[in-house]
This record gives structure tokens, sequence and C-alpha cells, in this order.
């Protein structure tokens, strides 16, 4: 019901143009101790987000809050003991800054990159690159260069974090989905629940009812994109975003042979969070179901906005 709720509550903001919002936590890649912590102080400031602050705690201890380096940086966040008296914080609010706890340690280590950020806003360029610079290599070496400096450790730095930092990452939509795709999910929405019928086209005679493909092609004719009637055809409808790019409406497809598009046996409208509606086979009814599993074989856009919004390379 939370997922069903979610979701919906999901449709009528893209149906109103309310977009998505920062980077949010992959499940499972925090350990649980300090997953709450992340989220929370990830977004303390525009230059940061919680998959961000993951990936620089990962990279700095490797999640040990009792580390010590070979230059005295200590904790789970690998403050210097200078630094710390300079920027720690007393995160959980019980009256001391212990640079060993990570109940201040994480929320310093937010709070030092935020007061960074603001040191460099107004250099050119990225400013979380600029931010990571001047966490690495100071913030007058990042404002006298005019953004991240020609020192090989800290350019590594900047791109190390920038690619763990999508590695902690739940995949998220790049841009708004089009009213065309909304208006697909709700047709499909208001489904859910509908016996599975093989070769279902969602007519009277059948009762309402709809396999998979017919489900995908009913919804976007109720908003005036006509569909191939087969999944494998579908698939052909568009261009093909990849699992990153993903957005609410997109078509997502199943295959038993990952080499083969005329092998695709199965189809659904992504809705976002990992999930797709979908018409899954006999006996089952039109539900949401998850699409990471290992028969995933790709995605299409259907609709002229969205195919707009894909890189130009696709």
């Amino acid at each position: 019901m939370l997922l069903v709720v979610g979701v919906y509550v999901v449709a009528g903001n893209l149906v109103n143009g309310v977009g998505g919002a920062g980077k949010a936590l992959a499940k499972g890649s925090v350990p649980a101790a300090y997953q709450t912590l992340v989220q929370k102080w990830g977004n303390l400031c525009p230059a940061i987000n919680p998959a961000l602050l993951a990936a620089q705690l990962y990279q700095e201890s490797g999640w040990d809050p009792d580390v010590v380096s070979h230059a005295d940086a200590r904790g789970i966040a690998q403050f210097i003991p200078g630094t710390w008296a300079a920027h720690g914080i007393d995160g959980d609010g019980d009256g001391d800054r212990d640079i060993w706890d990570p109940n201040d340690a994480i929320p310093s280590a937010a709070s030092y990159d935020c007061e960074l950020a603001k040191y460099v806003k107004d250099v050119p360029g990225d400013t979380t690159n600029n931010m990571l610079a001047a966490y690495n290599a100071g913030a007058y070496r990042v404002i006298k260069s005019g953004g991240v400096p020609a020192i090989t450790e800290t350019q590594n730095y900047v791109e190390r974090i920038r690619a763990l930092e999508e590695s902690f990452a739940a995949p998220v939509g790049r841009v708004d989905p089009s009213r065309q795709a909304a208006g697909a999910i709700a047709f499909a929405q208001k489904k859910l629940g509908t016996l599975y019928l093989w070769g279902g086209n969602g007519t009277a005679d059948q009762g309402g009812r709809f396999d998979c493909s017919g489900l995908t092609k009913a919804a976007y004719e109720s908003v005036g994109i006509t569909l191939p009637r087969v999944a494998n055809d579908q698939y052909n409808a568009g261009p093909h975003p990849k699992r990153s790019e993903l957005l609410p409406g997109d078509l997502v497809f199943f295959s038993d042979d990952l080499t083969n598009s005329r092998a695709i046996r199965h189809v659904g409208i992504y809705v976002g969070g990992g999930y797709m509606i979908d018409a899954p086979r006999t006996g089952a009814v039109i539900r949401f179901d998850p699409i990471d599993t290992p028969d995933y074989f790709g995605a299409t856009r259907v609709t002229e906005d969205g195919a707009k919004a894909l890189p130009t390379t696709v």
C-alpha cells in the first residue's frame, strides 16, 4: 500500500509539472548505522547531496569510525585535529564535539563541505567540483587557479569522488516527464487489479482485460500515441534511454535473450523508483513490479517531448 500511495503521489506531481529532487541513496549502499545521518546531512546545502557525502566518507575511511591515517586524520570523516578544532560541530546535540563519534563527524563533514562551497562560490566552473578540490588542496589554491587546480592528486580526487557519487546514488530521472507520459501512467493506474488476459486489448467483450503489450498500447492510445501491438515491435517505437536515464512513462522490456530484441517477451510502463505497472501473466492482475531483474532488456521513450530529452548521441 505504501508503494501504491507513493506512486499515485508521484503521478499526480507529474501531471502538475512537478519534477524530481536531488540524488537519493541507493538501497543498501550505505551501512544501516549511518544511512539516516548521511541522508539527512547530505542535504545541508546545494553543493552536496547524500550520495556525494557517502562517496567522501567511503573514500576517506571505508566507513571505519576508528581508523587513524599516517597523517593523524581520525575517525569516519578523517578530520585532522586542527581542522576538527575549527570546523567540528556537535551534530547530535549531546553537548560535546567528538571526532570519533559518527553522530558528530558525519554532520561535521557535511558542514565543512558547505563552508568550503561558500568560499569558492564565485570561482568559475562547477561549484561541487571546486568544493571537492578545496577539500583536497585548500580553498586558496582553487580561488587562485580559477577552478580545480592543475594538481594531479586533486584532479584525481575530484574525479574519484564524482564517480563514487554515482555508485551511491539511486537512479533518478534527468528531466520532467511529458504530460503524455503522465497521462499514460494515469490510464494504467486505473487498470490496477484487472485480471490478465492473453491477447487482451481491454475491449468490452474481453471484460476490459489486457495482456502486457495490450495495456501499454491502450495507455498510450489514450494520449494520442499509436504503438505497435506486440512487445518486441513496441521496443522499436522510439529511442532507447539507458537505465540511468529512465523517466516515468518509458516502456521497459524483458527478454530471456538479452542480445536479441526480437526475443522480447514482456513490457511494462516505468513509473519511477525502480518500478513499473504491468500485466504480468495468466492468473495475475495488473500491478506494480520491480524492473531490476536479470531479464531486463532495455527501454524505449515513445513521446516526442521525451525523445527530445535524450542525449543526441543515443
